[in-house]
C-alpha cells in the first residue's frame, strides 16, 4: 500500500480531519507507522482522545479503498496529498491544510497568483454582472479565479474567467462524483478542461451543510485575497471572508445599494475595514500585482486583447458598463461608423459579452 492510499483511508475516517491527521503524522514520523499502531498507542496523542483512538484502527480495517480507487479512475481524478511537492503552496501554509485533494484538471504553479470571488447564491442582476466582469478582468490579467461553483456569484465568477479563456478553480463541498448543484455539471467540466475542480471530500460525499465551511477555508487558502461581491448579513460568503482574515489574506468588498438585502453583508465588510473594490485594478494595486499584470499582458496591452475580442470589439466593450448606453452614444465615443458599430455590438452579443435592451441600448454582461 502506498502513502497516497493510506492518506485516502485516513481522509475517509469520520471525525479524523486534517488537524488530527497532522498530529498523527508528526507524532509517528510517517504515514506507514500510523497503520501499525493500536488503540493504546493512540490514546495519549494530542487532539486524538479515547473515542478517535478506538475508531482509527477499526476504520482502517473496514474502509473499502478499492471502491474509492475505482471512482477516482472512472472520473479521471488525480489525488494530491499534503506530502507531495506539487501541493498548492498557498494552501500548505494555512492552519489546517487538507490532507488530500481530489483534482479534476490540473493545479499549476501559476495558480499561486489567485484571487477568490465569493457571494450570494440569490444574487441580483448587478451582482451577477459584477462577479462575471471581475472574473473576466482578473483572469485576463493572468490571475487564477477561485470560487465555489455555487449558484449566483460563484458561477458568474467562473464564467467570467472562462470567457477570458483563462484559468479558474472550483472548490466543492461535495465529492467529485457528486457535483453540486446538478445544473453546474457541464460548467464543472469546462472548468476542469482549462483549470481545476477540486475537493477534499471522498468521491461520493453528499453536499451536506456542514461541508461548506470546510470548503470555504480552501477557497480562501488557495488565494492571495477574497473579493465578496454581494452577500446578505448572514451569508456563507462571509465565512469565507472570516477564513481569509484568519489566514492572513486580504479581504475586498464590492459596494452595493444601501437598501439591498444582498448588499448588507458587503457594505458591512467595508465598514469593518475591507478594501473597497470597484474593479480588478483596485485589487491588483492593493496586492502589488499591477506590475505583474502589465508584464503578463505584454507591456500594458489591453486586458481584453488576446482573449476573445479583436481591437474594435475591445474598444467598444470598454465603453460599456452596467448602465444602459444608446448605440448613437457608443458610436460617438468610439469614433467608429454606425454601421460598423452595429456589427460589432451584434458580434459582442453573440459572444455573450453584451446584452441589448429595448430602444437599442446596450449593457455589459
Amino acid at each position: 500500500m502506498t502513502d497516497i492510499e493510506r492518506l485516502l483511508i485516513l481522509n475517509m475516517i469520520d471525525g479524523l480531519g486534517s488537524v488530527r491527521t497532522n498530529s498523527l503524522f508528526k507524532h509517528f514520523g510517517s504515514i506507514e507507522k500510523i497503520f501499525k499502531v493500536n488503540e493504546d498507542d493512540l490514546k495519549g496523542i494530542e487532539d486524538i482522545g479515547p473515542v478517535m483512538a478506538a475508531r482509527i484502527p477499526q476504520a482502517i480495517k473496514e474502509i473499502n479503498l478499492n471502491k474509492e480507487l475505482d471512482l477516482i479512475k472512472k472520473h479521471g481524478v488525480e489525488v494530491i496529498t499534503f506530502l507531495d511537492k506539487d501541493y498548492p503552496e498557498n494552501l500548505k501554509n494555512i492552519y489546517d491544510p487538507p490532507v488530500v485533494l481530489y483534482v479534476k484538471g490540473k493545479i499549476l504553479p501559476e495558480d499561486k497568483l489567485a484571487i477568490a470571488i465569493v457571494g450570494s447564491r440569490l444574487a441580483s442582476f448587478y451582482g451577477l454582472q459584477t462577479a462575471e466582469r471581475l472574473g473576466f478582468e482578473l483572469a485576463s490579467h493572468g490571475i487564477t479565479v477561485v470560487s465555489g461553483l455555487a449558484r449566483g456569484i460563484d458561477s458568474s465568477a467562473h464564467k467570467g474567467a472562462l470567457k477570458a479563456r483563462k484559468r479558474t478553480i472550483a472548490v466543492l463541498g461535495s465529492g467529485l462524483a457528486n457535483i453540486y448543484p446538478d445544473e453546474h455539471v457541464k460548467l464543472a467540466e469546462k472548468i476542469s478542461e482549462s483549470g481545476a475542480v477540486i475537493s477534499e471530500f471522498p468521491m461520493l460525499t453528499r453536499p451536506d451543510k456542514g461541508n461548506f465551511p470546510k470548503r470555504n477555508r480552501i477557497i480562501s487558502g488557495l488565494s492571495l485575497g477574497v473579493v465578496c461581491v454581494e452577500a446578505a448579513e448572514k451569508s456563507g460568503a462571509l465565512i469565507t471572508c472570516d477564513c481569509a482574515l484568519e489566514q492572513g489574506r486580504e479581504v475586498f468588498a464590492v459596494p452595493g445599494k444601501v437598501d439591498s438585502m444582498t448588499s448588507k453583508g458587503t457594505n458591512k465588510l467595508i465598514k469593518q475595514g475591507a478594501k473597497l473594490a470597484q474593479g480588478a485594478e483596485d485589487i491588483l494595486e492593493e496586492l502589488n500585482l499591477s506590475g505583474f499584470a502589465r508584464r503578463r499582458n505584454n507591456g500594458g496591452r489591453s486586458q481584453i486583447e488576446g482573449s476573445a475580442l479583436d481591437k474594435d470589439e475591445s474598444l467598444v466593450y470598454t465603453l460599456l458598463s452596467s448602465d444602459p448606453k444608446y448605440i448613437d452614444d457608443i458610436c460617438l465615443e468610439s469614433g467608429i461608423a454606425l454601421n460598423r458599430i452595429a456589427k460589432i455590438l451584434l458580434d459582442l452579443e453573440i459572444k455573450k459579452f453584451v446584452k441589448q435592451l429595448p430602444g437599442k441600448n446596450f449593457v455589459k454582461i
